[in-house]
């Protein structure tokens, strides 16, 4: 075996298979299960991010409301408490995304997430949130001469729109910032992305849903919704909630609007987390601004520093299974695990000897817009945000707001946006979604090789039609 790989599989040997984040002594106990009929002025089905914003924020405007939240596990459990902890200000998977599919609205949109993240700040704040939240900014870093190319023109192109805050960092500039082999180019978005500890803001937020009176329910998945004449009805295993209105936030799960199925592709997406680095192995590699990183490839890698100094490193693989099911046992991949550790030690060889403590992976709710989508069900009693593609630690907030402006007939600035009131493609049935998924992944493997997209990837830029995690 060659010494590479011996030091990765070394490294992941101990690694426990669980996410870092919910092996932490601060989770709050479950709460019990809603047996027996519940009626309530708004539901909410879901206890993610989505969920527990919209729970809050609808209490805040009303504190006569009656809120019931119910969640099938416990609140955080799935994709609010597994993912990196990048809480990002952009609304549209970036301002590119957001350029190439919005023009004429894309200011606006800025100025709605950077609000939008003003307001998550500000509501940690007012609620005694503590989720090791750091405004530190996040670096995309290129690692081949193609993506170096690409990052020079994109500053170009956001100071020619206006967009601020971005600075270009050449090579000395971003090794400066932190030192790997690999880094040729970075590009700093300064303010518009915060680092946290994920199920920590899900906790948090789950406490001061109760604390401003909003009855949550754990272990209670929903079943089944009808209409009733006055309202909505879901069904849970030990009983029903009656509500006026309902919020569906079950992003990468079967929703209980089913023709809202076809639009989502749950893919998988897999993270380590080292030990925490010593202060000879932080001095190695800089990283003293704290910024997240991630690389520009189509596979792309995303890490950051934890509070206590670990390194969490995930991306690369976008697994998709036929089917599109989420199952426990899709939650592990150790052949990616194997991956993610030989691609750590290749951008930083000066960690050799780190080992990996936690191992995990979960479902991400992706849509081929790559950016949430929103809508309401059964005559407006319905509203629902779904397809945040990995960006929903911030823009479940603004997906929240949104619900509650349709659920109450207001006309606003989020309302009257035009990716409000648009849908993405859906994706096609099996076996056709396998095959296009699986062409597609094969085209952005060629892609990332040699800085050219091929015809199908062109085909789909036109066709609105993308795949992404």
């Amino acid at each position: 075996m060659a010494t590479g790989a011996m030091t990765h599989v070394k490294a992941l040997s101990d690694a426990t298979p669980r996410p870092y984040w919910l092996d932490d002594p601060s989770r709050p106990d479950p709460l019990p299960a809603l047996v027996g009929d519940e009626h309530c002025d708004l539901l909410v089905v879901g206890g993610g991010y989505s969920g527990l914003w919209t729970a809050l924020n609808a209490k805040e405007r009303d504190p006569r409301r009656d809120v019931v939240l119910i969640e099938g596990q416990e609140a955080g459990w799935a994709a609010s408490g597994r993912n990196g902890g990048f809480c990002a200000a952009s609304l549209t998977h970036g301002w590119a995304n957001g350029h190439a599919r919005w023009p004429a609205e894309l200011t606006t949109l800025e100025d709605l997430g950077r609000r939008n993240l003003d307001g998550i700040e500000a509501a940690l704040a007012r609620h005694g949130i503590d989720c090791d939240f750091e405004r530190t900014g996040e670096i995309d870093v290129a690692t081949t001469p193609h993506q170096a190319h690409e990052l020079r023109l994109a500053t170009d192109e956001a100071t020619k729109l206006g967009i601020t805050g971005h600075t270009f960092l050449d090579r000395d500039a971003v090794r400066a910032e932190i030192d790997s082999p690999t880094f040729l180019a970075g590009l700093w978005n300064r303010t518009g992305v915060a680092m946290l500890h994920p199920a920590k803001l899900a906790w948090g937020l789950k406490r001061a849903c109760r604390s401003l009176g909003v009855r949550l329910f754990e272990h209670t998945p929903g079943t089944e919704l009808s209409v009733r004449r006055t309202g909505v009805a879901v069904r849970t295993p030990y009983g029903r909630v009656f509500a006026r209105q309902a919020a569906l936030a079950t992003n990468a799960f079967p929703s209980l609007v089913k023709r809202l199925r076809p639009y989502i592709a749950p893919v998988y997406d897999y993270a380590l987390m080292t030990e925490p680095l010593t202060d000879g192995q932080l001095a190695d590699i800089g990283w003293r601004r704290r910024q997240g990183l991630s690389d520009s490839a189509n596979h792309f890698h995303y890490f950051r520093l934890t509070a206590d100094n670990r390194i969490l490193w995930g991306g690369y693989d976008i697994v998709y299974r036929y089917g599109g099911g989420v199952r426990a046992e899709y939650d592990h991949h150790p052949p990616t695990y194997q991956r993610l550790a030989e691609h750590f030690f290749r951008c930083f060889p000066q960690l050799e000897g780190v080992r990996f403590t936690h191992t995990w992976g979960g479902a991400i709710d992706t849509c081929s817009r790559f950016s949430a989508f929103f809508g309401t069900a059964h005559r407006g009693r319905v509203a629902y945000a779904l397809g945040f593609t990995g960006l929903g630690v911030g823009a479940s907030r603004f997906g929240a707001d949104v619900m509650l402006d349709l659920l109450a007939g207001s006309r606003t600035e989020r309302t009257e946006l035009q990716m409000v009131r648009s849908k993405p493609l859906p994706f096609p049935p099996e076996p056709v979604r396998s095959m296009g998924i699986g062409i597609t992944q094969w085209a952005m493997t060629r892609a990332d090789e040699n800085g050219r997209r091929n015809l199908w990837l062109r085909t789909m830029d036109r066709l609105g039609l993308g795949f992404d995690s």
